[in-house]
This record gives structure tokens, C-alpha cells and sequence, in this order.
């Protein structure tokens, strides 16, 4: 599947900005989601998921409350709504997806590793 990230840009603390991550090239709905980000020196983080059907979605506990992650299977879409940005948002968000054709409706993961296909990644700059 090929994942295609966008709504990246410069935003300013307190904003919101909404990324989107379309799949092409098999059935979207067989895959669990996840948004992921990196910021420049550090790691690959994990900040939302959710399962195929969209019934169970997770959040790290640096975005919980002001995150949103959903999805529209038949748009081959995810979302990831971010409200009340701050600097320490400032990274390459990464939109991912993995086969879960074969764990039921409430799989997710916030693993790295677990994910077969990523995105190309998208910007977000918070001003303060």
C-alpha cells in the first residue's frame, strides 16, 4: 500500500492543523493506522493509532486531549486532528500502516517495528 501524507505547515502555539494520510494500492480498510513523529535529533515517536474499523483508538500520554485520530475507510483516509499546538509538537509527522487482516477489529499498535508501510512525512512547525 502506498501512503501519502499532507496538511503540514507553520502554525502558531495555541493553533490546530489537520494532517490527512491517503492509501492507494490495496484494501485500506484490511489496515490499523498509526501517526508517528520525529523530531530532528531524536527518535521516532509514536502519537496516535487506530484499528481497522476505527472501534478503538490509542494516544500517547504527550497528545492525549488534544489529538484526534480517526479515519473513512471508504475515502482511504486517516486523520490526525491537533488542537492547542505547542513547540515541543515541532516534527516530521509519519502516517503508517500495518496488515491487520488477521487480529480483529481492535488491534493497534504504537510499535515502530510493527508497521509495514509508511508515509513520506509531512512537516509541522509550531511558533511560540
Amino acid at each position: 500500500v502506498q501512503l501519502q501524507a499532507s496538511g503540514g505547515g507553520l502554525v502558531q502555539a495555541g493553533g490546530s492543523r489537520r494532517l490527512s494520510c491517503s492509501a492507494s494500492g490495496d484494501t485500506f480498510s484490511n489496515y490499523a493506522m498509526g501517526w508517528f513523529r520525529q523530531a530532528p535529533g531524536k527518535e521516532r515517536e509514536f502519537v496516535a493509532a487506530i484499528s481497522w474499523s476505527g472501534a478503538i483508538v490509542h494516544y500517547a500520554a504527550s497528545v492525549k486531549g488534544r489529538f484526534d485520530i480517526s479515519r473513512d475507510n471508504a475515502k482511504n483516509t486517516v486523520y490526525l486532528q491537533m488542537n492547542n499546538l505547542a513547540p515541543e509538537d515541532t516534527a516530521v509527522y509519519y502516517c503508517a500502516a500495518e496488515d491487520a487482516t488477521y487480529y480483529g477489529d481492535q488491534y493497534y499498535s504504537e510499535t515502530v517495528d510493527h508497521y509495514d508501510y509508511w508515509g513520506q512525512g509531512t512537516q509541522v512547525t509550531v511558533s511560540s
